[in-house]
């Protein structure tokens, strides 16, 4: 059963709601062969997911990426950390801005490419305050009206 890569496209809309998005990164992610054939299923979701340094390195904590239907004793783990593969100067860059300005890395979009390989979408982010996000319900409301209007 071959996929498009455009068929899969897992978004976590909560991030923008949550967050300020300032600078986005795309990283690949260290996958079990269980776990790419559940994501080509879309069994997979990064709503609750954030991603934290251990060590130098970036993994994405609490993506649930759902046991693949037809996997033996040898399947995944529903929620293990995965490794996020990224440059050596991405990587450095990411964890400057964490730990200097208390920035967060969040997921934001995982893909496949044109190869067939997952890819995780990440966000380096500033957490919204309370009226940050009503501003963002109002302006969401304005445009559905004015979508409407334009309907009619």
């Amino acid at each position: 059963m071959a996929h498009k890569s455009q068929d899969i496209n897992i978004k976590n809309k909560r991030a923008y709601f949550e967050y300020e998005i300032l600078e986005k990164f795309v990283s690949g992610i260290q996958l079990l062969g269980t776990e790419i054939k559940s994501i080509r299923n879309s069994k997979a979701s990064i709503v609750e997911a954030y991603c934290r340094f251990t060590k130098d390195e970036l993994f994405v904590v609490n993506m649930n990426i759902s046991e693949y239907d037809f996997g033996n004793i040898n399947n995944h783990e529903a929620r293990r950390d995965r490794k996020l593969l990224l440059t050596k100067k991405e990587l450095e860059k990411l964890q400057k801005k964490t730990k200097e300005s208390g920035l967060t890395i969040v997921p934001l979009k995982m893909f496949l490419n044109d190869r067939g390989i997952a890819k995780l979408e990440i966000g380096l982010a500033k957490g919204k305050k309370t009226y940050d996000k009503r501003e963002t319900l109002k302006q969401k409301d304005a445009r559905r009206d004015m979508d409407r209007a334009m309907k009619f």
